[in-house]
C-alpha cells in the first residue's frame, strides 16, 4: 500500500486491501477495489467498500469504468482517505488512482498519472489507459 497524495490516497494490490486491520490503521476509510478476477471478502462494518471488476486489458464496460472513476473522485473531492486496489497494484489500481484527482481536481490524466508514478511504480495496460483517458475526457460516459 503506497500514499500517493493529500489528502489520504492509497495504490496498492488485492492483498493490501484485504488486510484490513492494516488499512484501518492507516486511517482508510473506503477502500476501491477494481480486480475483476479478485474474490470480495466481506469487510469491518466501519469501512466503506465499492468494488468494480475491470479487465486489465480493453473491453471494460464503459459504465462501469466511468462509476469507477467517477467513485474516486467523489471520495477525493469529500477527503475520504481511500485505498485504490487490483491484483498485483501494477495496472488498474494505479490506473484508477490517476484518473480520479484529474476528475477530482480538473487534472489532465497525465498529470493524475504523474502524482501516482512520484510514489510507486507502474506497469499499465495502454489499452486500460486509453479507456480510462476517454472516460475521463467524457467520450465513453454516456
Amino acid at each position: 500500500m503506497t500514499w500517493i497524495e493529500p489528502p489520504a490516497l492509497w495504490v496498492g494490490r488485492a492483498g493490501d486491501g484485504l488486510d484490513w486491520r492494516s488499512v484501518l490503521d492507516a486511517g482508510v476509510r473506503a477502500v476501491v477495489q477494481t480486480a475483476a478476477e479478485e474474490p470480495p471478502a466481506p469487510p469491518p462494518r466501519e469501512l466503506i467498500v465499492c468494488r468494480f471488476p475491470l479487465l486489465d486489458g480493453g473491453g471494460n464496460d464503459p459504465a462501469v469504468l466511468w462509476l469507477a472513476v467517477r467513485t474516486v473522485a467523489e471520495l477525493i473531492r469529500r477527503h475520504v482517505p481511500l485505498l485504490v486496489s487490483c491484483g498485483a497494484g501494477m495496472s488498474r489500481s494505479p490506473a484508477v488512482a490517476a484518473a480520479g484527482p484529474a476528475v477530482a481536481r480538473g487534472w489532465t490524466p497525465a498529470e493524475g498519472l504523474a502524482a501516482v508514478t512520484r510514489h510507486r511504480r507502474v506497469d499499465l495496460s495502454p489499452t486500460l489507459w486509453k479507456e480510462i483517458c476517454g472516460v475521463v475526457a467524457g467520450q465513453e460516459a454516456g
